[in-house]
């Protein structure tokens, strides 16, 4: 409800009555707020309170958004200026890209309204509002014509042009929609299949599938090719994450693996554009990072897992730990039970990360002079302070685990000492990561080991897409056309999301 503070009703017990309603109105927005204030503070502890206590990501992610739209509804609902009178929200504009569509607005008479007078324009006033035009399916019918030569009767005609699919009616448009809507928007294909029905256009699954399936043949070429880039760097981080698939010989699913392998040179200002490739293995043996990795040298960054340290039998890998996952089990004891030992853990080794975040972005050199002079002391002492502690502790308990995970590790974690290109943590895989664990919760599961490999292929492309501020519709959309096209072998790092990037500046 909105009232016109400038044309307020003179009946007297009219306003009496506006006034009684705007107090009922105040009356409950202030007991809206007062019951939003109170989820607020549950929210909070589900996401900061004790594991057992925690809502999953997106049920939290769902939750604040009902919330915002209370938030808004009580706004709206209470009683406010007309909108002229209201301060402007900040926002950040809406993009230069976007179609824009003029509606104007004007008055019916040029003459003034109190003397006859005529108007004459002073400026005018501009706002923006945000539409929406829905999907369209459209059908390209394709034309040509026959030609015959009168004297020899031969026929010319242009031969027809490759599809992605052979026999195939989709365009390459429309599967590389499909391709990010499942890979990408997390949408499985029956879920697309019901989309498409309420258009009026029956596609059946099966034939989605046998899109996906081809498209994926011809993006093969260009995953290995990524993977190649990226392993031919010399500062990675490396990481793995848990993949159901179905076992249809034991009638369930058994668990495969997704081995990333993510490339960020932005915290050092490195050369290389950012990039993660995603490798498909049925099991966790530590064979699987060794095959990956037979010809890589350099540093990789990696979490805890055991099987890792195979890598640095030859010294071709050198291993830098991760502070986050020695940090995270700091953090959780001293949630948990107040540890005046794990809060000081977690205290002293966010003194580090301070120190990083004032050198995040310069260059190799200039981040070690800083880590040596400032970082190097607290370390030294960090790790005499838990070698001190240890002993006074219960051995079984699990701050002694804590304590003894970080030590053993120590040489991985203090590798950022010795070189400036090394970060604290393997956080940009752990980011690389988090899509597929979003897939998962939306397909369950993938139908088989080729359609796990056919995940890791898109999902490399579309993730290094996004890391490289790629819309991955469109770079995908254009790269499929050109295959078709019969883009030369030769030239595949064209179609790499940061070469695609330099010759299509007007697609991003």
């Amino acid at each position: 409800m909105r009232f016109d503070l400038d044309n307020l009703p003179r009946d007297t017990a009219v306003l009496h009555r506006l006034v009684r309603d705007m107090t009922g109105l105040v009356e409950h927005r202030d007991s809206e707020i007062t019951r939003l204030r109170q989820i607020i503070k549950q929210l909070q502890r589900a996401q900061y309170g004790r594991r057992s206590e925690r809502l999953d990501r997106d049920q939290l992610a769902l939750a604040l958004e009902e919330l915002d739209t209370d938030i808004a509804e009580v706004f709206e609902s209470k009683p406010v200026p007309p909108v002229a009178e209201r301060t402007p929200a900040r926002r950040k504009p809406l993009p230069d890209h976007l179609i824009r569509k003029e509606v104007l607005l004007d008055i019916e008479d040029g003459s003034c309204s109190r003397c006859g007078g005529t108007l004459h324009e002073i400026g005018e006033s501009v706002s923006e509002m945000l539409d929406w035009i829905p999907a369209t399916l459209r059908v390209i019918r394709i034309r040509r014509p026959k030609y015959a030569c009168r004297q020899c009767e031969t026929v010319a005609q242009v031969s027809a042009t490759q599809r992605i699919i052979t026999g195939g009616y989709a365009t390459p448009a429309l599967i590389a929609h499909v391709l990010i809507s499942k890979y990408c928007d997390h949408l499985p294909l029956y879920r697309q299949s019901q989309m498409f029905a309420r258009q009026g256009v029956e596609i059946e699954r099966s034939t989605l599938a046998g899109w996906v399936g081809g498209a994926c043949w011809w993006l093969d070429a260009l995953h290995d090719r990524l993977g190649q880039n990226i392993l031919a760097s010399n500062h990675l981080y490396a990481d793995d994450t848990p993949l159901p698939v179905l076992d249809p010989g034991r009638r369930r699913t058994k668990t495969g693996r997704l081995w990333v392998y993510a490339r960020d040179q932005r915290g050092w200002s490195g050369p290389d554009p950012p990039a993660a490739v995603y490798f498909y293995e049925p099991d966790r043996r530590a064979q699987r990072p060794k095959d990956h990795l037979k010809d890589y040298r350099g540093v990789l960054h990696v979490d805890g897992y055991i099987g890792f340290e195979q890598l640095t039998r030859d010294d071709r890998i050198v291993l830098a730990a991760c502070w986050a996952h020695a940090r995270r089990r700091f953090y959780e004891i001293a949630k948990a039970d107040g540890s005046p030992i794990a809060g000081e853990a977690v205290r002293r080794i966010a003194e580090l990360y301070a120190i990083e975040a004032k050198i995040r972005g310069n260059k190799p050199e200039e981040r070690l002079a800083v880590r040596q002079t400032t970082a190097r002391p607290p370390i030294m002492e960090l790790k005499q302070w838990l070698e001190v502690q240890l002993p006074r502790i219960p051995q079984s308990g699990k701050l002694a685990e804590a304590i003894r995970y970080a030590l053993t590790r120590w040489t991985g974690l203090s590798r950022f000492l010795e070189d400036g290109r090394v970060e604290l943590d393997t956080n940009p895989v752990e980011r690389a990561i988090r899509p597929i664990a979003l897939g998962r919760k939306n397909h369950l599961f993938a139908g088989s080991d080729r359609g796990a490999k056919r995940w890791a292929t898109v999902c490399s492309l579309v993730e290094t897409a996004k890391l490289n501020k790629v819309e991955p519709y469109s770079y995908l959309t254009d790269v499929l056309q050109r295959i078709v096209d019969d883009h030369p072998a030769n030239r595949i790092d064209e179609l790499l999301p940061w070469n695609w990037k330099a010759q299509n500046p007007v697609n991003n």
